[in-house]
């Protein structure tokens, strides 16, 4: 590997640390129970705004992914695709800063999630589609893993700077270094939690340079206008494909299943905190440090043992990990742990749930990077990147609303936000169940569709 080579590769891991702020800060840990908690101020309508503005983001996206990718694909260079679709990432997390307390008008702030949400599914798309063209063979899981793993640090890295300088400890006025939130945010106006929208902007903007500078691209191969045509004709052209290749289509509607089970159980997570923890915005994000830092280092285990056994065996592990977490948030309440009682004002759940979200972290990290390797191998020689990127976001996003929609019919019909989650668990094991039927992902030189 050449030295520029390397540099390349180590500028387009450093895209993953760019984007992942978005989805710890924003979607999960941060901003998220926050808009349900002040912006909304009721958590049922709060939580039904928040997972239906998911799904319409969810819902663009597979839409326009397959063709988008495409039509990247016949035009060659990922790049512009990359830097277009940042704008609108960016301009909707610095808008989500107007999302004020008991706001008259939250869907301001749910359009601005959408557009950033779209955006950021999008450059994430295009820089996964540049990978095969970075590396290949067994090096593919390994820089795959890592990149996940920068990611996390990322997170990891966006929550800190949160928990030290922007938001109090509890029953308190100073953050966690003891100093007052930096630049005067008033948390009474939930400052801290808004200004994590341009935090995640301005960290995008600052950490995707290297990728535009470094990182080579494919060469361009062809104008917009032409590509349009030719590249809806190739997508057509690879859905009706599909059916001979089985295991590739197998494995889309596999991970379709346990990566929808994965994002509700993420997007919930710090809602569901909220709600039966009665956790603030401080337990929240040192959650989501816990789950940030172990999903690093999941993510580069995880890497690791893609490496020598393939993604295959890596993925099934992952998610009979993930769902040991389902079934210890299932049963951990304030007032019970593992269905054994606890004392009232027990830190017991508060200690159960933060090592759970140690395993949810290290789970999601070691799943997250096996797919996209495990991806690679299913679709080469048969789809090219960018339409195999495409349909993996389509199979990711198109039921996207399963997982948020079992969640808030199992907690309507239970009438507990604690059992809500139950449905992940099904989602989860009918992935599992699918992966039968995915030939390869053992060895890293033989992913072939039966």
């Amino acid at each position: 590997m050449t030295h520029s080579n390397s540099r390349g590769i180590r500028a387009w891991m450093m895209f993953d640390w760019a984007n992942q702020p978005f989805q710890t800060l924003i979607v999960t840990f941060i901003f998220a129970p926050y808009f349900v908690a002040s912006v909304v101020g009721d958590p049922v309508q709060g939580q039904a705004l928040w997972g239906t503005a998911t799904a319409i983001g969810g819902f663009a996206t597979a839409i326009l992914a397959p063709v988008v990718g495409a039509v990247a694909d016949r035009t060659g260079a990922r790049k512009p695709w990359i830097a277009a679709f940042s704008i609108p990432y960016v301009i909707g997390c610095l808008g989500l800063w107007l999302a004020t307390p008991e706001n008259a008008t939250p869907w301001l702030a749910l359009s601005l999630f959408i557009i950033a949400f779209i955006g950021s599914e999008f450059t994430l798309l295009f820089n996964n589609a540049m990978l095969p063209d970075l590396v290949r063979g067994r090096e593919t899981g390994r820089i795959s893993g890592s990149g996940w793993a920068l990611g996390y640090a990322g997170g990891l890295a966006s929550l800190i700077i949160v928990l030290t300088l922007m938001a109090p400890a509890p029953g308190g006025d100073k953050t966690l270094i003891g100093i007052a939130p930096i630049l005067g945010l008033d948390p009474a106006t939930g400052e801290p939690a808004r200004a994590t929208g341009p935090l995640a902007a301005i960290w995008f903007i600052i950490f995707a340079l290297p990728l535009f500078l470094f990182t080579p691209d494919a060469p361009r191969r062809g104008n917009l206008t032409g590509a349009v045509g030719t590249g809806l004709r190739d997508l057509l052209t690879t859905l009706k494909n599909l059916r001979h290749h089985r295991s590739l289509t197998t494995y889309l509607i596999a991970s379709m299943i346990y990566r929808d089970a994965l994002a509700a159980l993420f997007a919930f997570g710090g809602i569901y905190a909220r709600g039966v923890l009665d956790w603030g915005l401080f337990q929240l994000g040192v959650f989501g440090i816990i789950a940030a830092g172990t999903g690093a280092i999941g993510a580069w285990l995880g890497g690791k043992a893609d490496h020598r056994f393939g993604p295959r065996p890596v993925i099934r592990a992952a998610i009979w990990l993930l769902i040991v977490v389902s079934l210890t948030a299932l049963l951990t309440s304030r007032e019970s742990v593992l269905m054994i009682p606890v004392p009232p004002n027990s830190t017991l759940p508060d200690i159960v749930f933060f090592i759970a979200g140690g395993l949810l972290g290290a789970g999601a990290g070691i799943l997250q990077a096996a797919s996209r390797t495990l991806l690679i191998d299913q679709a080469r020689g048969h789809v090219d990147a960018g339409q195999a990127f495409g349909l993996y976001a389509l199979s990711g996003k198109a039921t996207a609303f399963i997982g948020p929609a079992a969640i808030a019919i199992a907690t309507t019909v239970t009438g507990s936000q604690r059992l809500g989650v139950s449905p992940v668990i099904l989602l989860f094991l009918i992935g599992l169940f699918l992966l039968r039927w995915v030939s390869g992902g053992t060895d890293r030189g033989n992913g072939t569709d039966s």
